[in-house]
């Protein structure tokens, strides 16, 4: 190629580039220039659907554009997470995520169909809760130590419910095995709900479940906790012994919720949705929201969420291979 032919190029490239680069810029000053399409990768009215509602209200009041929340369940949130690490990367498809379908799924299937590390830009955690080991109370276990005796007494004549392999509540119960010896059966259902009532309707024996879905029923002694899967005490159910404190050390299982975006949008659109998430999620209003869920509201960084998320899936990566648990 000639000397005047590259000159030529490289002009003409310079050019283009520059022409292209205040579009860019005039794009993300834009955003949000119509509707943000919010794919919850779970059913209405969970504990993954809150959330949703929570990010809607504050990003409509933010920048007065409709922000529609869309529930997508299916795989155990695998199939919403697909749709958005497939959708393009302008800041107008937002995945609301949970432990499940960010961390969990991906550690132990080779079928999920998507890197949650990858494949998405970590926007805001929004809240943050945990799992709780609930069963009848009819049933005769009144403490861990006789239920896991008991379990360990007849290997696989306890059923506990979760939301499918891989979810949370199925890798919250391999934990509670690792930790205890004690050896399960774990029933699938479609979801925390439904699980929740086949305990409620002593069809299975026990599940791993939220605090937002097992609260109520919890106070109002419809189920009996025998451990909750986090560090401390929560105040909204003050008598719950924490597995540590019921003498299974080691076995948090934390619920987190937040929003992502896929991998490729733009970095000021990221921190434009990241403040205003952050900003909404400080009102008193909303902390007193996210408190009466049974959880804590997370405002953070892209960054934090994103060394968060990374931690939470390499737990569950060796949960799953110490359990041997592979989804095909």
């Amino acid at each position: 190629m000639s000397v005047t032919r590259r000159a030529v190029l490289s002009t003409a490239a310079t050019a283009l580039l520059a022409s292209g680069l205040p579009r860019l810029a005039r794009a993300a000053d834009d955003f949000p220039n119509k509707p943000i399409k919010l794919i919850v990768a779970a059913a209405a009215g969970g504990p993954t659907d809150l959330p949703g509602r929570i990010a809607s209200q504050i990003l409509n009041a933010k920048f007065g554009q409709p922000a529609v929340v869309e529930n997508r369940p299916g795989a155990g949130g695998a199939l919403g997470a697909r749709v958005v690490a497939g959708s393009p990367p302008d800041g107008y498809t937002l995945l609301i995520g949970n432990t499940s379908t960010l961390a969990a799924i991906p550690a132990v299937s080779v079928s999920a169909g998507y890197d949650p590390v990858k494949d998405f830009v970590p926007i805001v955690r929004i809240n943050e809760g945990f799992q709780i080991l609930v069963v009848h109370p009819d049933s005769p276990w009144k403490t861990v130590k006789e239920f896991v005796d008991d379990a360990k007494a007849n290997p696989g004549k306890i059923n506990y419910g979760h939301t499918g392999p891989g979810g949370l509540p199925h890798l919250a119960g391999e934990l509670f095995m690792l930790r205890t010896g004690a050896k399960l059966t774990g029933v699938s259902y479609r979801s925390g709900g439904e699980s929740t009532t086949g305990v409620l309707s002593k069809s299975i024996q026990a599940t791993f479940e939220n605090i937002a879905i097992l609260r109520q029923l919890i106070a109002d002694g419809k189920l009996r906790a025998l451990g909750a899967q986090n560090k401390s005490r929560t105040p909204l159910l003050p008598n719950m012994l924490t597995m540590a404190e019921a003498g299974v050390p080691n076995c948090e299982a934390n619920t987190f919720f937040g929003l992502v975006a896929p991998a490729g949008t733009p970095a000021d659109i990221i921190k434009k949705l990241s403040d205003a998430m952050n900003e909404g999620l400080a009102t008193a209003e909303l902390q007193k929201t996210i408190t009466a869920l049974g959880s804590e509201a997370k405002p953070n960084t892209p960054a934090e969420f994103a060394a968060y998320i990374a931690a939470q899936h390499q737990k569950w990566v060796e949960v799953g291979k110490a359990a041997g648990v592979r989804v095909d």
